[in-house]
């Protein structure tokens, strides 16, 4: 072919997260189907630094940015490379697909497939183990020769019409009981020796495997979807339905997508962890412990978090992890790497989100309904980026049942923006409906104090309650969420299932909303995050609403971290605000005046929270109780955190497999059951109504 030309040039190759991003001189031998890469163009003549078969690879343009794409061996190696620009980037990619496919195919005449699916693992054994030495001789022949089927040369692959998806589902159900067997005959081999069921090809190929059949599920799923709406008549013929993620939600996603297609015994054991119910706490029998704000000193721990970077070094941990997960599964008591944790609780990351608390009693200075939901609109999106340590593809710890965390933020009335024209003197009618504060409890009068205490109502659904208030502003958010964990294939969706409250006593308003789901994706190269769905924030007083979309970038071109939203008025339908941006970046608001402001959040301002010392801190408290786990993490030592971890967890196991035997219901601390939601035990609604009550009877 005219398009088998021998490319060669100067790429950017990923080695490992120390030493990062390296200038490489590659070169695509078209004749012998390899790509090389050398030091140098001055040290072609030389042995490649590296080689890659491309019969069977896969080459692909990366979401990550326009510059990236990774070549993807069938032996398990892969590069990941990055051009110069976009264009040069399709050159390079185009060149290899055409390189890949034509020795592809090559191989495929060269050896016929197997008439049936039955196969020897034992007979690929030689002197040099794979466990240990990679065979030079093991091309991407060896890995084709598991059977496939091809169609006779010539003939064209036949329209598919509705009423095949019957014949459809059978031959998939006969190829995912085939998957089985390969997975099965992995397994059964022996855990030493020439070839052992560890072999990093072999946790490859039940991994890839698994993903082939999680991908071919998903489409059947979208033919099922394109013929009931042609049946119903809701769309003309030849309509094209895109991808799921866009357009249906990732809860529904979840119950009624490809996860139904598998066997009913494998998503038998999900679907009843899933409807699990917890028992109804009893009411609080201890009294919840007042913490004082002058015994919080201000936080100097600085953990930074690095990024994952490439997983090479723990690949066949998540390989191995991988090949036992089935798509759609609750990952929710899957026990995961240790090395993928941030040094923090997930009770600490709620915390986080308030590290604006300026923006926070902002809201309640609006002059008006419109602009105190424009200025909450503002906090929430602002809240991501330090909440989420902006996209690093690391994950707290998952708290424990009775877990809590305390902390507080101090800031300067002055920093507080308020009302065109007014200045803090404004605020003394809300400060009057407040209560009386203890003398060793006063803040600063020059100051406001937010209150913070979270706390895990529930392990299984795992809950957690949180709730923080500032008194002198007469304002409180109360929420709770329950984290659903599902695995995608190459990626893991995180569904954040729960309602907040924000509640401005001051003017009597509520504002609902809830939180965006989480993706954590490329977990086989390298990890990233992304946050995606649409959220709602709504004011039934005011009738004022906003919704916020949190874009997942496709599969080519767009964005990353991408999102948009706007303001409305419910009754006339006007929109007020429209916001777009990046939730890690900057984001832009523009109103209906034909303003427009920018908040750069990378130079937005954190205040830093106030905690107690370890020492004064509860056992339950997350810093104390994962204090070993920590401090392992920060010194590197992955196995003593892994050991710390799971002492914390066996006990978790037992405290709870006790109260099952003694049929002990467990008690909260901090919160109370209110029908499907938590809400804190003393609210600053029912003590500034209660304050009101006795103010008017004294009068």
């Amino acid at each position: 072919s005219d398009h088998m030309e021998n490319i060669c040039g100067y790429l950017m190759k990923y080695t490992n997260l120390v030493t990062g991003w390296q200038y490489r001189y590659f070169v695509l031998n078209n004749d012998a189907g390899l790509l090389e890469y050398f030091v140098n163009e001055q040290s072609r003549h030389l042995k490649p630094r590296g080689t890659l078969q491309l019969a069977g690879a896969v080459i692909s343009p990366s979401d990550e940015d326009s510059h990236t794409f990774t070549v993807n061996a069938a032996s398990g190696e892969q590069y990941k490379l990055r051009a110069t620009d976009a264009k040069e980037r399709q050159h390079w990619v185009s060149r290899l697909q055409i390189c890949t496919q034509h020795h592809t195919e090559a191989i495929g005449k060269n050896n016929p497939p197997l008439k049936s699916r039955s196969f020897s693992l034992a007979s690929q054994g030689s002197a040099n183990s794979p466990g240990v030495q990679r065979r030079p001789s093991q091309n991407a022949v060896s890995f084709f020769n598991v059977g496939h089927h091809r169609l006779p040369t010539g003939k064209r692959v036949p329209i598919m019409q509705p009423d095949h998806l019957v014949d459809v589902r059978e031959m998939m159900s006969q190829a995912e009981g085939q998957q089985r067997d390969l997975i099965r005959s992995i397994e059964c081999l022996p855990a030493s020796g020439h070839l052992t069921s560890l072999d990093q090809d072999l946790l490859m190929l039940k991994a890839t495997s698994m993903a082939t059949m999680n991908c071919l599920n998903d489409c059947f799923h979208i033919l099922q979807l394109q013929h009931a709406s042609q049946q119903k008549g809701s769309l003309p013929a030849g309509t094209t339905i895109s991808w799921l993620e866009p357009k249906i939600s990732l809860a529904n996603h979840f119950k009624n997508g490809a996860a139904q297609n598998f066997p009913a015994e494998i998503n038998k054991a999900a679907s009843v962890r899933e409807e699990q119910s917890i028992a109804e706490p009893c009411q609080l029998t201890r009294e919840p412990e007042e913490i004082n704000p002058d015994e919080e000193l201000e936080d100097i721990c600085d953990d930074k978090e690095d990024d994952l970077g490439a997983v090479e070094e723990q690949r066949s941990v998540i390989l191995h992890l991988l090949s036992q997960l089935k798509l759609g599964m609750d990952l929710t008591r899957v026990v995961l790497p240790t090395f993928i944790l941030e040094k923090r609780s997930l009770l600490e990351m709620y915390a986080d989100f308030m590290s604006h608390p300026d923006l926070f009693v902002a809201i309640t200075n609006g002059g008006g309904p419109e602009e105190r939901m424009i200025r909450f609109v503002e906090y929430y999106l602002t809240s991501f980026h330090e909440g989420r340590k902006g996209a690093i593809a690391k994950k707290p710890y998952n708290p424990i049942i009775g877990e809590t965390f305390h902390c507080s933020w101090r800031l300067p009335k002055s920093s507080v923006a308020t009302e065109a024209g007014t200045n803090c003197s404004a605020h003394s009618a809300s400060e009057q409906l407040a209560p009386p504060k203890d003398a060793e409890g006063q803040a600063e009068p020059d100051c406001y104090t937010v209150k913070f205490v979270a706390e895990q109502v529930s392990h299984h659904p795992p809950v957690s309650g949180f709730y923080a208030e500032c008194v002198e502003r007469s304002m409180c958010v109360n929420a709770h969420v329950w984290t659903k964990s599902k695995f995608l294939g190459m990626s893991i969706g995180v569904t954040m299932v729960g309602e907040g409250v924000l509640h401005l006593l001051e003017h009597g308003e509520e504002y609902t909303f809830s939180l965006p789901c989480a993706y954590a994706r490329s977990i086989l190269t390298v990890p990233w995050v992304e946050l995606g769905g649409k959220v709602n924030i709504n004011c039934a007083k005011t009738g004022y609403s906003a919704s916020i979309n949190f874009h997942t970038k496709p599969f080519y071109g767009g964005k990353l971290h991408r999102v948009t939203g706007e303001v409305k008025q419910n009754m006339t339908n006007t929109v007020v605000c429209r916001v777009q941006g990046e939730w890690n970046s900057v984001l832009e608001f523009t109103y209906s005046n034909g303003e427009t402001k920018y908040v750069d959040l990378t130079k937005l301002s954190v205040t830093r929270k106030r905690v107690r010392p370890l020492e004064k801190q509860g056992p339950f408290e997350s810093r104390r109780l994962w204090q070993h786990v920590t401090e392992s993490l920060r010194d590197g030592d992955i196995d003593k955190a892994t050991e710390h971890k799971r002492a914390l967890e066996e006990r978790q196991r037992n405290e709870e497999r006790l109260r099952a035997e003694t049929e002990t219901p467990w008690c909260t601390k901090y919160f109370l059951k209110d029908g499907d939601g938590w809400v804190y035990h003393k609210p600053l609604w029912k003590t500034v109504s209660a304050a009101q009550t006795q103010q008017t009877d004294s009068n």
